[in-house]
C-alpha cells in the first residue's frame, strides 16, 4: 500500500520514528514511564526513543519492543556547538521524524530550534509556569489542584499527532505476581518468608523543604523495628545519608540500609516491588515504588501535590500533609522557609505516618 492509506487514522503526521527528550530530575524521568509506554502500545508502527541522561536510562526496566533508550553524557554536548553534534548524532542514529520535547529547558529549546530549520514537526510540554507561581506565591494563593505532569506528557504527544490512552500496569506487569525476580536482589535479602512484612523507607529529597526531620523519622524506623516480622529497607544515598541510614540499620533490628551498596535501578526496583509499603518524600522513590505498583505513603512539606508530582495511581489517602495557608511556598522544595521553622514538616507526628502503614500491612 502506498500514500495515505498507510497513515493510520490516529496518526495523521505518518510519523516513523518518534524522539523522546527528558534529561532531569530522576523524578520527572519517571513520570514520563507510564506515559512513553503506552504511546509505544498505542502506535505499534511508530519507533519511539527516549534521550536522558546516561545514569537514568536503566530505569526503563522491560521496555516495549518500539521503545530504544539512549543516554547521554551531556558534559560532552556542552553549548550550541555541542547540542548540533548531539543533534546531528540523534538524526543518524534514529532518522527521527518528530521531536517530543518534555523538559523545556534551554538546551532542548536549543534542539528544537535545529528540528525546526529541518522541517521535523515539533511538539513541546507546557509546564504551566503560570499556574505553579499562582499555586505557590506568598498573598494571593490560588490553592486549586493543576493538572499533573503526566497529563502534560500526554498533552504533548497529543499536539504532535500521537493522542495516548493507558496501557501501562507496571514495569513488571508481565511477570509472574506483578514483581521483579527474587533473584535479582539476592545479595540484599533471601526472598520474603510467609507472613513478614516488608516496608521501604526513603526519608530523604534534594531539598530541605521536603524532608521529614530524620529525628522524627528515625522515630518510625524503630517503631516498625519493634514488630515481629518487620523487615525494613532504607533507600536513599550520598555520604550524609548513608551515615544517618547506617546508623540506623545498625541500632535496630530487622532494618537494611541499602544507601552505600549502590545496587542501581534494577536491582532497588526490583525490591520495591516486593514491599508492602513505601514510605517516602515527595521524591524520586515516590515515583520509582509508584512505577512497580507498590503502594506509596508520601510526606509533603513546602511543596503540594496540587503541583501535579504526585506519584502514578497514588491515593489521596496515603498522602500525608498539613492544611497551611504557607503551603506550597515552592514547586521543587528549594526555598527557604519563611516562617524559619519548617512547620509543615515538623508537626507531622511519626504515629500519623504508622498509621497509615499500618492501612497497607493489615490489609
Amino acid at each position: 500500500m502506498n500514500g495515505a492509506s498507510d497513515i493510520a487514522p490516529n496518526n495523521p503526521r505518518g510519523l516513523k520514528s518518534v524522539l523522546v527528550v527528558r534529561f532531569s530530575a530522576l523524578g520527572d524521568v519517571a513520570m514520563t514511564v507510564p506515559v512513553l509506554y503506552s504511546a509505544c502500545a498505542c502506535y505499534p508502527g511508530v519507533r519511539f526513543t527516549m534521550v536522558t541522561r546516561k545514569s537514568m536510562t536503566s530505569v526503563f526496566l522491560n521496555p516495549p519492543a518500539n521503545l530504544r533508550v539512549i543516554g547521554v553524557n551531556l558534559e560532552d554536548y556542552k553549548g550550541p556547538g555541542g547540542l548540533r553534534r548531539l543533534f546531528a548524532r540523534l538524526r543518524e542514529e534514529t532518522d527521527f521524524d518528530g521531536f517530543i520535547d518534555l523538559h523545556d529547558v534551554l538546551r532542548t529549546k536549543i534542539l528544537t530550534f535545529f528540528c525546526r530549520l529541518k522541517g521535523i514537526p515539533v511538539s513541546v510540554i507546557n509546564k504551566g509556569r503560570k499556574g505553579k507561581r499562582a499555586l505557590t506565591r506568598t498573598h494571593n494563593k490560588i490553592l486549586l489542584p493543576l493538572i499533573s505532569s503526566r497529563a502534560r506528557y500526554r498533552q504533548a504527544f497529543h499536539r504532535i499527532g500521537l493522542p495516548v490512552e493507558n496501557h501501562f500496569d507496571g514495569l513488571f506487569a508481565g511477570a509472574p505476581a506483578g514483581k521483579g525476580d527474587p533473584a535479582t536482589f539476592a545479595a540484599v535479602t533471601p526472598p520474603r518468608l510467609r507472613g513478614e512484612h516488608w516496608v521501604g523507607i526513603a526519608p530523604f529529597a534534594k531539598h530541605q523543604g521536603k524532608i521529614y526531620p530524620p529525628e522524627l523519622m528515625e522515630q518510625v524506623v524503630k517503631a516498625l523495628s519493634e514488630r515481629p516480622g518487620m523487615k525494613i529497607f532504607l533507600f536513599g544515598g550520598g555520604d550524609k545519608e548513608r551515615e544517618i541510614l547506617d546508623g540506623w540499620a545498625a541500632r535496630y533490628p530487622g532494618v537494611i540500609s541499602l544507601a552505600a551498596k549502590r545496587l542501581g535501578f534494577p536491582v532497588e526496583l526490583a525490591l520495591a516491588s516486593h514491599l508492602d509499603v513505601m514510605v517516602s518524600m515527595d521524591s524520586a522513590n515516590m515515583h520509582l515504588a509508584s512505577l512497580v505498583a507498590t503502594p506509596v505513603v508520601s510526606v509533603w512539606g513546602a511543596t503540594h501535590p496540587y503541583c501535579g508530582f504526585k506519584g502514578w495511581r497514588q491515593k489521596e489517602e496515603d498522602i500525608i500533609q498539613l492544611p497551611m495557608t504557607c503551603r506550597p511556598c515552592s514547586v521543587f522544595g528549594n526555598k527557604p522557609c519563611f516562617r524559619g521553622d519548617y512547620h509543615c514538616l515538623r508537626a507531622i507526628s511519626p504515629q500519623s505516618i504508622l498509621s497509615r502503614v499500618d492501612r497497607h500491612l493489615e490489609s
